[in-house]
């Protein structure tokens, strides 16, 4: 009984999909993580920005950092005044996975008194 060498090499495609199929499953779900930072980072840098104009129509800073706190989930805003500027910061840890936490930061001034 002879093998023919389509038989020896049966196994093979088996082992190469084994070894394969993980790193595509890693890669995948690191790019939707990253995909789901980015969509954080221009919601913080939208709410940072509504929060200065905000406070640069009067508002209280409770009220501000509330909307920064709504419009992101965990997001922490602090806010200063830089000569006629009110200036807000924002900041939350995203996650991408269990393992993978990034900082993201966004800024935004907005002119005092404005209506």
């Amino acid at each position: 009984m002879t093998r023919s060498r389509h038989d020896a090499e049966r196994g093979s495609v088996a082992a190469e999909l084994a070894l394969a199929l993980p790193a595509v499953a890693i890669t995948l779900l690191l790019g939707a993580g990253a995909l789901g930072a980015a969509a954080q980072q221009v919601s913080l840098q939208d709410a940072a920005a509504d929060a200065a104009r905000l406070l640069g129509r009067g508002e209280s800073e409770a009220t501000a950092h509330a909307t920064v706190a709504a419009a992101v989930d965990g997001a922490r805003a602090s806010s200063a005044s830089r000569g006629d500027l009110v200036c807000v910061s924002a900041r939350i840890d995203a996650q991408i996975g269990r393992l993978i936490s990034i900082p993201l930061s966004a800024s935004s001034c907005a002119l005092s008194g404005g209506l």
